[in-house]
């Protein structure tokens, strides 16, 4: 089935090319070409869906360089805007789990041949990520004398991303047949390292992923600062320098998903199958351990861990942009003219000249 959705935003950015090159290539129309640099700060999130956690929360900068067109007849308070650019932007996010974990692994058999069930409580979970991304923004607006609003896509390469996960663990066994015969009468059995039962293990694992690509809908919306005048906006006087100050939102239309190379968390000892009646014979419940480590999943790397999860950033940018030279054409320039003063007395003294 043919994706609608992708052909009507394909043609309403046809649309608005379009629309540019119109109001650019009118001969009523004065275009100005402006290139600057930006610098924002701003608060980052990403936002899973299908998953425990919530939005995480963290803080966020970034610097770009960018090239901004704008067209609109001389007269006129209206001017159209195309900004491209690029830039990098680096921060900082972290999840805390709202609830403590507590998970079972029933009908575990222990050296003796008896049955238990594994319980492992993970609490204190902690997630934080930190990012460094470079972005490139195409970017649409109107200015209208002060203010000024622009939209687009802000294409992102997250080329380095580093989640690091910690977490308290503690693991014990629960026997049905030790109730009332167990140190507390539960028939839980703790503080057992031989059989992986142990109480608060620190827990850290770290996931490193790299060159994950997005796509973020950008909105802007700011003023230009300075005096300007009541009619058209123009500086007072008319200046080659502009100062913006706005606020801005990205948010990303792709998962973000990208799976790691992930570290281990814990350290396990070895597991001697040889003879389980020796004294260095330590029962490994093979569905909680894998290998002799046991891992951390993260909301980043792990698909299972979350359905989707996309990028969200919000925050204040202040932008400086200089006019680049315009070339004028010359009726009859002013040397020109001067000199033709002097030789004929001011004979020529009511010709027009523009600079």
């Amino acid at each position: 089935m043919k994706n609608t959705n992708y052909s009507v935003k394909k043609y309403h950015s046809y649309g608005i090319l379009m629309l540019a090159l119109l109001l650019c290539s009118s001969a009523n129309a004065k275009v100005e070409h402006w290139v600057g640099a930006a610098a924002s700060v701003g608060e980052w999130s990403m936002l899973p869906s299908g998953s425990n956690y919530s939005a995480s929360l963290g803080v966020s900068g970034g610097l770009g360089f960018q090239y901004e067109l704008q067209a609109g007849k001389t007269q006129s308070p209206l001017r159209f805007l195309l900004d491209v650019g690029a830039g990098v932007n680096g921060g900082m996010t972290a999840y805390r789990q709202s609830s403590d974990i507590t998970e079972v692994l029933p009908g575990q058999k222990d050296v003796s041949g008896d049955y238990f069930d594994y319980v492992y409580e993970i609490t204190n979970r902690r997630d934080r990520y930190n990012n460094v991304a470079l972005h490139m923004p195409l970017m649409v607006g109107l200015q209208y004398r002060r203010f000024y609003m622009l939209a687009g896509i802000k294409l992102y390469a997250n080329i380095w991303t580093q989640a690091r996960s910690t977490a308290s663990l503690s693991t014990y066994g629960h026997y049905e047949q030790y109730i009332g015969m167990s140190p507390d009468g539960s028939g839980n059995l703790r503080n057992m390292p031989e059989y992986q039962f142990f109480s608060d293990k620190s827990l850290e694992t770290k996931v490193k992923t790299s060159l994950n690509l997005d796509a973020d809908a950008s909105l802007e919306i700011g003023a230009r600062l300075g005096m300007l005048t009541s009619a058209i906006g123009y500086d007072v006087p008319k200046r080659n320098i502009e100062y913006r100050i706005a606020v801005f939102a990205d948010y990303g239309l792709r998962d973000l998903h990208n799976k790691g190379t992930v570290e281990k968390a814990l350290d396990m000892p070895s597991l001697y199958d040889t003879d389980k009646g020796s004294k260095d014979y330590v029962y490994k419940t093979e569905t909680m351990v894998d290998k002799n480590h046991l891992v951390m999943n993260d909301i980043m790397s792990t698909a299972g861990f979350a359905d989707e999860v996309k990028n969200l950033m919000v925050g204040v940018k202040f932008t400086v942009l200089f006019q680049l030279p315009e070339e004028g054409k010359c009726v009859i320039c002013r040397d020109s003219y001067n000199t033709s003063i002097r030789s004929y007395g001011g004979s020529r003294a009511g010709m027009k000249y523009e600079e």
